[in-house]
């Protein structure tokens, strides 16, 4: 026992250093930034569904990069960029209730009240659903607490100190079942070592795990090559 509980605290403290980025962003080639893996942010509002971006046509705010579909979502972008980013750094909308900063897929969405938000996968878009309104009043009060905090850091938190109101993942399914009788939702998350050791926010949606991938445009992986 005291060895594990030796090994686990010298994995917290190696994650805990390499705490992670304070929004869902990844590294391209060019040195960006790069948000919702390359999706317009303004289609969701325009189009109502998910849009590749172009490397071409990009936007920086604060740091952060984001792809375009066409000129006018980048000018309208570039005018008011608060309007057009997603909610809690990008990272799933039902991770930031509990103070957990992990996930990003732009192919799972809501806008709510003029505001978009983004989930990890389909499953956790799901669970939101069922809760939408206290998630969002959650993750409000949250945010400011979190939000520079790199991700790997504010989720270790998040799992060592639970919020009162945490749900765990076996009953959200139970609840989902039976407002869903009959159907089923297959997805494989991917485990505890890749997503908060291994890998990077938004790296299933990328790399097509248990999902069809998106790679980013202009990268080595980028679909329309």
């Amino acid at each position: 026992m005291e060895m594990i509980r030796g090994l686990l605290l010298a994995l917290a403290a190696t994650v805990l250093t390499a705490c992670g980025t304070t929004h869902a962003t990844i590294e391209t080639s060019r040195g960006e930034q790069l948000m919702l893996l390359g999706f317009d942010p303004v289609a969701y509002f325009t189009d109502g569904k998910p849009v590749r971006g172009k490397h071409t046509l990009a936007a920086t705010t604060e740091g952060r990069t984001y792809y375009f579909a066409t000129t006018d979502h980048r000018t309208t972008f570039q005018q008011a960029p608060a309007k057009y980013e997603p909610q809690y750094g990008g990272f799933c909308s039902n991770g930031a209730p509990y103070a957990v900063k992990l996930g990003s897929d732009p192919t799972q969405f809501e806008i709510r009240d003029g505001r978009l938000f983004i989930f990890g996968d389909i499953l956790g878009h799901e669970m939101w659903l069922l809760h939408e309104q206290e998630n969002i009043r959650h993750a409000d009060e949250l945010w400011p607490s979190i939000g520079d905090l790199g991700w790997r850091e504010a989720s270790m938190r998040a799992w060592t100190n639970k919020v009162p109101w945490y749900r765990t993942g076996r009953v959200l399914m139970d609840e989902w079942k039976q407002k869903h009788p009959g159907q089923e939702i297959n997805y494989d998350t991917g485990g505890f070592w890749n997503n908060m050791v291994l890998k990077y926010p938004g790296w299933r949606a990328r790399e097509g795990f248990s999902q069809q991938a998106l790679g980013v445009p202009g990268e080595a992986d980028d679909p329309a090559r």
